[in-house]
């Protein structure tokens, strides 16, 4: 099996998992005399195995992400942990970007004027470049994923 199919089942698992939750909680509780709509038993045994499945998707994955290393020897665990931060910082960026370009109306020239306390063209090609960077990871972090066996 690829990574890439690994990851994907964790993704669908990971769904099922929070509809399993969902639908234990509608059926915790039923008026007196009625039944619940699906056994909390089966459901709860589901979610058993579903949980175990997923143990073993991540251990699997995991094992790989830190043993895959592409030609310069990085491991596909390293190029996550950039990705991860990459994204962090870039959210970041924008946020404060989008309050320090942010248009402050006056409607008279006596009211205060706002003005942005960093340099905003500077700091947009900035994230310009960071954004191309992530871009360019997550192409080589997808390459990798459709190319690396399980382990």
């Amino acid at each position: 099996m690829k990574l890439a199919n690994a990851l994907s089942q964790r993704a669908e698992l990971q769904t099922r998992i929070r509809q399993l939750e969902n639908r234990l909680y509608n059926n915790a509780q039923v008026q007196e005399g009625e039944q619940p709509s699906e056994d909390p038993e089966d459901l709860l045994r589901e979610l058993e195995e579903d949980y175990s499945r997923l143990e073993e998707l991540i251990s699997a994955i995991n094992r790989t992400n830190n043993t895959a290393k592409l030609q310069d020897g990085t491991t596909l665990s390293d190029l996550l942990a950039r990705r991860d931060c990459l994204k962090g910082r870039l959210g970041i960026l924008r946020n404060f970007l989008d309050s320090a370009s942010a248009l402050v109306r006056r409607h008279s020239a006596s009211e205060i004027r706002i003005k942005s306390t960093v340099d905003v063209r500077r700091l947009q090609k900035q994230v310009d470049g960071l954004s191309k960077d992530l871009r360019e990871l997550e192409e080589t972090i997808q390459e990798k994923n459709w190319t690396t066996e399980l382990l």
